[in-house]
């Protein structure tokens, strides 16, 4: 039997279909407990800039245009950085880290660009960045941000540790792309803030977690205009019988590291893992957990230090 995320041919429909209404007064005449309701005011709301999407800090899209670049310097790179401190005393403080095991102190900011390299400092900003969007408004929603945010920690540092195993994989770019693949969950939580029928009612809000953000996901990571090899994390990490050739990629490591986490919350889970596409292509044995691969608990332990 296959086991996917929905499809949701029907929301598909919606999002690609103009909607003519204005989502501020149309709240009240929708039961946004709907699931198809409830997308559907979304695209509304984006429509009709009554919602933002989670954007970036303006240094990490700064950060990433100068190095797409190429002709980026260190010190071009450093000025941009400096002008969110927050953000340079992490990067200090991430480049000093054991995970980085950096020879000697690493004191400024340019010396961090030089020694970890340009495309590394641009993937460690943006994921440090989006650290920053994980935050609630509403006291009865931190449980959410919280959890949602540390699962997606544990997830990005299993996927970084299993990308070091393949030559043609980014360990930085996998570590982010842990990091997004729950992405979508947070404007479903923005909204809950407004609507107070929706914070109220946990079996509603859960049930619209769980289904909907990978379609909007996919409304973010087109917004971020994400690589498509780490954008699509977001919408396909879910579909267990997913093919997708014999490389390796991104959607691959961070869907054997969802997998991996979801066992330990539901070890009934771990019987139905011989049969998944992914565990076969990666060559990982049903029965041994990826924290028992030499090296990977450490490994693992180090990255999600940065975060949590």
């Amino acid at each position: 039997m296959r086991q996917t995320v929905p499809s949701y041919p029907y929301f598909r429909y919606l999002i690609s279909r103009p909607i003519f209404f204005c989502p501020a007064t149309s709240s009240e005449s929708m039961d946004l407990r709907n699931e198809a309701s409830f997308l559907q005011y979304v695209q509304a709301a984006i429509d009709n800039n009554k919602l933002v999407l989670p954007t970036l800090p303006e240094v990490a899209l700064n950060v990433r245009q100068a190095v797409n670049r190429d002709n980026a310097s260190d010190a071009e790179l450093a000025r941009i950085i400096s002008h969110d401190p927050a953000l340079s005393t992490r990067l200090l403080q991430v480049a000093n880290s054991p995970l980085y095991r950096a020879r000697q102190q690493i004191e400024n900011i340019q010396t961090a660009i030089t020694r970890m390299g340009h495309g590394a400092i641009r993937t460690l900003i943006t994921s440090l960045a989006i650290q920053q969007i994980f935050t609630p408004k509403l006291l009865m929603l931190r449980k959410y941000f919280q959890s949602i945010w540390r699962h997606s920690v544990n997830v990005s540092a299993v996927s970084r540790a299993l990308a070091v195993r393949y030559a043609h994989l980014d360990k930085e770019q996998a570590m982010l792309a842990g990091l997004i693949h729950q992405i979508g969950k947070l404007p479903i939580l923005t909204l809950a803030e407004k609507f107070p029928e929706l914070a109220e009612d946990q079996a509603v809000l859960d049930r619209l977690l769980e289904n909907l953000h990978p379609t909007i996901g996919k409304m973010i990571m087109e917004t971020w205009d994400m690589p498509p090899a780490l954008a699509r994390v977001a919408w396909e990490y879910r579909d267990l019988q997913r093919e997708s050739g014999p490389a390796v990629d991104y959607v691959d490591v961070v869907q054997v590291a969802y997998i991996e986490s979801e066992i330990r919350s539901n070890p009934a889970l771990a019987s139905t893992v011989a049969a998944m596409p992914v565990f076969r292509k990666l060559g990982l044995d049903a029965d041994i957990e990826v924290l028992e691969i030499e090296g990977m608990a450490d490994e693992i332990q180090e990255t999600e230090q940065i975060f949590l």
